[in-house]
């Protein structure tokens, strides 16, 4: 899936749509076959955050890809230290989501991060500690061909009129700051 998405992004940018940038995960190279110049043995420096951040016409936007083999997708494959910063992310008016790719369906879903954090905050409450496939909603399952690219600026519009919904209702997002009170 990650190469898929980095084509994506490629064409994105090629669009003038998006500019996103994988990021690397820094590690530090312990053994390296010199002839074949590859590092066969590595450790990573520092936890990383997600794999891709970027703007979108004007907004900040950073998410993870995920797979899953089977209709249960462990919370453990989502690191705190993930939710934390997307949590910060979102707070300075950014868009956090993930990407999850489940195999055994052939399906790709868009998670806002306030669903994720809904689950996330289940678990850390004694519940349970996984999201079932039949828990997510239909309209973020994402339509594509296998093999060609993931529209997922499409799910990221959709995300942003939803939260423009929940604000008219009054509906509390997790992650979301009032600057007003901030003292800005």
């Amino acid at each position: 899936m990650e190469d898929l998405l980095n084509r994506t992004n490629e064409h994105y940018e090629e669009k003038g749509l998006a500019l996103i940038q994988k990021i690397p995960t820094p590690i530090t190279p312990v053994q390296i076959d010199k002839e074949h110049r590859h590092i066969t043995l590595a450790y990573f420096d520092k936890i990383s955050t997600v794999d891709y951040i970027g703007a979108v016409q004007g907004i900040p936007v950073c998410f993870d890809a995920k797979e899953c083999s089977t209709d249960t997708f462990p919370l453990q494959n989502i690191h705190e230290h993930q939710v934390a910063f997307m949590e910060k992310f979102e707070r300075q008016g950014g868009i956090s989501f993930l990407i999850i790719y489940y195999g055994g369906k052939d399906a790709l879903y868009y998670m806002r991060f306030q669903e994720m954090k809904k689950f996330w905050d289940r678990a850390l409450g004694g519940g349970r500690k996984s999201f079932r496939f039949e828990e997510l909603r239909p309209e973020y399952f994402v339509s594509w061909k296998h093999g060609a690219f993931i529209p997922y600026l499409n799910y990221i519009q959709k995300d942003l009129d939803d939260r423009e919904e929940e604000k008219r209702q009054g509906i509390d997002i997790p992650g979301e700051t009032s600057y007003n009170n901030q003292g800005f």
